[in-house]
């Protein structure tokens, strides 16, 4: 997956003027703080330097797992066509422009940060945007109240690790509160994310919520530690960014975990894949949830017909 080329040109303009040097060590420093999630009174970025490697070797990959939660929406919702949205803990803006590019329709659009920086980076990022219209408003989410109209679409994308857990429950109810149709949260995909995911998710069916991604059910998820649920996205990876992160291999797999809910229900599609496919000559396993609440390997051949052309051209996220 690549940047929509609006933004990934004003990307590159934001970074010209930064020495590599300079780019390369912050960005290492940043993406060792994101795998390890380590969360060191650092969660807001302070300086110009670490929002700009942010935009080299983070965003990218955020907005590839944010966009593809959402295809997952559309996928499950094809008549969801939202022209609100408010987005939390919204960084450079990188979830409007998923959003944006996902449903082109979408009007108006509150992003919500806490960081000064990074908000003045969100604003030169998103006014390269023609549509749709966007305020922005300086505001912690660890500490404010969120006030406002409620909105077609919610989002909240890799923003709950960097809160303590007795912050959480209260902002996912604040934002459901706040959701006319959709909310979807993302997480890293590791088990801790996912651990964040499921929490979230009891929460939002206990609250009324209809799940319509990833899970085809509302019921307790049937994976067990050490497994856990997340999905990966292929990032495309442009010359800096490989530059930043001294890395030659032209793209990065950016694993995530997510749930989406909505006030409508949706119609279950069928099984969704879980793991990467594993395929050989002839057959094909995919590790499924099923709309039963179950999940496990299945094994399709070619004397499964139709069913075995469908596993074959499935991939991890699918429905099938």
């Amino acid at each position: 997956m690549e940047l929509p080329p609006l933004l990934r040109n004003a990307v590159d303009r934001a970074l010209s003027g930064m020495p590599l040097d300079q780019l390369t060590a912050t960005a290492a420093v940043l993406s060792q703080r994101y795998r390890e999630e380590r969360h060191d009174g650092k969660a807001h970025v302070a300086s110009d330097r670490e929002v700009l490697a942010y935009l080299a070797v983070r965003l990218p990959a955020t907005y590839a797992a944010v966009r593809a939660s959402f295809a997952a929406v559309a996928e499950a919702r094809p008549d969801f066509a939202p022209k609100t949205a408010l987005d939390i803990g919204a960084g450079p803006g990188t979830a409007l422009w998923a959003a944006a590019d996902c449903w082109p329709a979408l009007a108006d659009a509150l992003l919500v940060e806490a960081s000064p920086v990074f908000r003045a980076f969100g604003e030169q990022l998103t006014a390269e945007m023609q549509q749709p219209h966007t305020t922005w408003r300086t505001s912690d989410v660890a500490l404010d109240e969120i006030n406002g109209e409620p909105r077609d679409l919610v989002t909240l994308a890799y923003v709950l690790n960097e809160l303590a857990p007795e912050d959480r429950p209260w902002l996912v109810e604040g934002l459901w509160r706040l959701t006319t149709d959709t909310l979807v949260i993302v997480e890293p995909g590791t088990p801790a994310g996912w651990q964040r995911i499921l929490a979230a998710r009891r929460q939002l069916i206990e609250g009324g919520a209809h799940v319509i991604a990833p899970c085809p059910h509302a019921n307790v998820c049937p994976l067990q530690p050490p497994d856990w649920c997340h999905f990966a996205r292929r990032v495309a990876r442009s010359r800096l960014h490989r530059q930043a992160k001294s890395a030659d291999v032209p793209w990065e797999d950016e694993k995530f975990s997510y749930v989406a809910v909505s006030r409508e229900a949706a119609t279950v599609a069928g099984a969704r894949v879980i793991a990467r496919p594993r395929k050989a000559s002839g057959r094909v396993t995919l590790k499924l949830c099923r709309p039963d609440g179950s999940a496990g390997d299945q094994l399709f051949s070619r004397r499964d017909g139709a069913q075995f052309k469908r596993a074959s051209r499935s991939d991890w996220g699918s429905s099938l």
